[in-house]
């Protein structure tokens, strides 16, 4: 900070106002660059246990039906792992697509997913816990119906460094026992050269 301090008063007793364009540059130039230097996102490697699961995937079922494809990248200075999903099927008129937006909080000390679809659904996994090339979220109870809650939990496995499984579960007793809802292979795509 002692530095900085002497390099703006070092700028202002210039005379010369085109020195001081170059001198308000440089600074610029400084804080710009100490910025992106200092994201929380790039710098901590809670914020790449996850990073698993980038790339471009096609997704399978056990049986071996392609269910989709599926392409997971970082966005916002790689605080958020994108995922853009696009379902095999027509479901009547319409092609199943949803995001997931998949980020480290800090504040909980846990792992987040918030899926969002084409249908109008949402679903919100507010804990989160990674392993070693593993993830498993959960989500609080919510209403499945007027006489039931449930939880929802989803987990992805690195099985190898071109396969990742994710298998989606849900539990209408608490807990005690859970039900699969979906379970994909997702195949990383090769690159044509």
């Amino acid at each position: 900070m002692q530095v900085l301090t002497f390099i703006l008063v070092t700028i202002l007793s210039f005379k010369n106002q085109f020195m001081k364009k170059i001198g308000y540059i440089l600074i610029s130039i400084f804080f710009l660059n100490s910025a992106k230097s200092q994201s929380p996102c790039t710098s901590m490697p809670v914020y790449r246990q996850f990073d698993f699961w980038l790339g471009e995937w096609e997704a399978f079922e056990p049986k071996g039906t392609k269910s989709g494809d599926s392409k997971i990248s970082h966005i916002l200075d790689s605080c958020i792992i994108l995922e853009e999903w696009t379902s095999q099927q027509k479901t009547g008129n319409l092609v199943y697509a949803g995001k997931s937006f998949n980020t480290y909080n800090a504040v909980t000390n846990q792992w987040q997913q918030t899926w969002v679809d084409n249908s109008g659904g949402t679903i919100e996994y507010l804990e989160g816990k990674a392993g070693d090339g593993n993830i498993i979220f959960m989500t609080r109870p919510f209403a499945f119906n007027k006489d039931t809650m449930a939880i929802r939990k989803l987990s992805f496995n690195k099985l190898s460094a071109d396969k990742v499984r994710q298998h989606g579960e849900i539990s209408k007793d608490n807990g005690t026992s859970w039900k699969t809802e979906f379970d994909l292979e997702y195949r990383r795509k090769l690159k044509s050269k």
